[in-house]
């Protein structure tokens, strides 16, 4: 259980409030901050893949940069998790903004002339998100009161939907005046908005204490484990991240391979996969709005069942349905996802003790989003090798199961290690 220095008591959470939080200019100076950088990442891929249809890019290529681009991220997400509770979280955003918006550019200048040169700016690129992602998630508790954190993280998940949902259209546009190059140093003004908005929060009294004490600074490697110990202090995050990191390694990789598959040879139109698409991100719209003003009596329960409707996007793919089948149970895996992903960041940044919080958000992203790629390079071969029908019901075994089993951990229920701090927000 966290220590009373570390972790706020529940008596000492501050009532919410009816004001809109996109009204707290700090607050909305940190969500600018991170919609931008959202859809920078989000482009980067979709730019270079219209680098691809022009020819300017082939497509060996682009999957050399997006794999240079993901080791980065890697690589950059424990080191900026020790940084950003070692320093100033606004620091390393800054810095991290800096250097994706400085990669974007030389990714340009690499166009038909140099893809190492391409791949090495693509790495600093996925540095820098991965390095921003903990601290803005550290940021929001040190921005933000406990009351209204939950509001907060919403604003902040429906940004990166309305993002996924209007970029397309908005890059298609922009592609008919603006060649590639382009679009590509519009990232980096992208990146330098993320880099220059956000303000400076309030920092925590035990972090600041934590940098002040002490002439000596162990190591890289000694501080992450502190992250890692602090994690393991709390059942219900270790439950869930396990949860979290099943789901993403079998449904989003279904999504991701099986779905375009199916869309196919099943259905014989792209409409399926489009249509499914945009029902994820609606529905994942929808989860966001009810989410932030929602508090169930079971907050930690409530989220893993909407993990768990993540299960119903594979499922829908196993029988020959009737293609709106498939797309409103997509539409279910995105309210669910949202269910999830803002009781779980909201949680995080209620019990963990705020000098170790980004530390412990980088061990999730570490976790859940770096293993993605593992399922997705299993999947395909898995399908060949067995079948769709077997691989996809497997799939959603896991997606099902998986939340299931997190549930059965008794902190798991509220998200917390105390039933009344858990209850404080709600």
């Amino acid at each position: 259980m966290p220590t009373p220095s570390a972790t706020p008591l529940a008596t000492e959470t501050p009532p919410r409030t009816n004001r809109s939080i996109l009204r707290d200019l700090a607050f909305l100076r940190l969500w600018t901050g991170a919609t931008a950088s959202g859809l920078a990442t989000w482009a980067l891929p979709f730019v270079l893949g219209l680098a691809v249809f022009d020819r300017a890019l082939a497509a060996t290529d682009l999957g050399l940069l997006l794999a240079a681009r993901t080791v980065g991220f890697l690589a950059a997400v424990p080191v900026a998790g020790v940084l950003a509770d070692r320093h100033s979280r606004r620091g390393v955003v800054l810095w991290a903004g800096l250097a994706a918006g400085a990669a974007a550019p030389v990714i340009a200048a690499g166009l038909d002339r140099s893809v190492l040169l391409m791949a090495a700016a693509a790495a600093v690129a996925g540095a820098g998100q991965g390095a921003c992602r903990p601290a803005y998630q550290a940021l929001i508790a040190e921005v933000v009161d406990a009351g209204r954190r939950q509001q907060a993280n919403a604003a902040m998940t429906l940004a990166v939907r309305v993002t996924t949902l209007v970029g397309p259209s908005l890059a298609a546009l922009l592609a008919v005046v603006l060649d590639t190059r382009a679009l590509l140093v519009g990232i980096g003004l992208l990146w330098l908005v993320a880099a220059l908005v956000p303000g400076r929060g309030a920092r925590p009294g035990t972090a600041a204490t934590a940098i002040t004490a002490g002439a000596s600074r162990a190591s890289f490697v000694s501080e992450f484990a502190e992250g890692v110990r602090e994690a393991r202090r709390h059942p219900w995050f270790l439950a869930g991240l396990g949860a979290l990191t099943a789901v993403i390694a079998t449904g989003y990789s279904a999504t991701g391979v099986a779905l375009p598959l199916v869309s196919r040879d099943a259905y014989g139109t792209e409409v399926v996969l489009a249509g499914a698409m945009t029902a994820y991100t609606a529905g994942a719209l929808a989860g966001a709005l009810l989410i932030a003003r929602w508090r169930p009596r079971s907050p930690g329960r409530a989220a893993l069942a909407g993990l768990a409707a993540y299960g119903f996007a594979p499922l829908s793919l196993v029988l020959p349905v009737h293609p709106v089948v498939v797309m409103a149970a997509y539409a279910v895996a995105g309210i669910g996802i949202e269910l999830f992903n803002v009781p779980w960041f909201t949680a995080a940044q209620r019990e963990v003790a705020p000098d170790k919080l980004a530390r412990v958000s980088s061990l999730d992203f570490l976790l859940s989003y770096g293993l993605a790629p593992v399922g997705l390079a299993v999947i395909a071969p898995a399908i060949d090798t067995f079948g769709a029908t077997p691989v996809l019901v497997g799939c959603a075994t896991i997606c099902f199961a998986a939340p299931a089993a997190a549930a059965l951990v008794p902190s798991a229920r509220t998200f917390s290690a105390s039933p009344a701090r858990g209850a404080a927000e709600r």
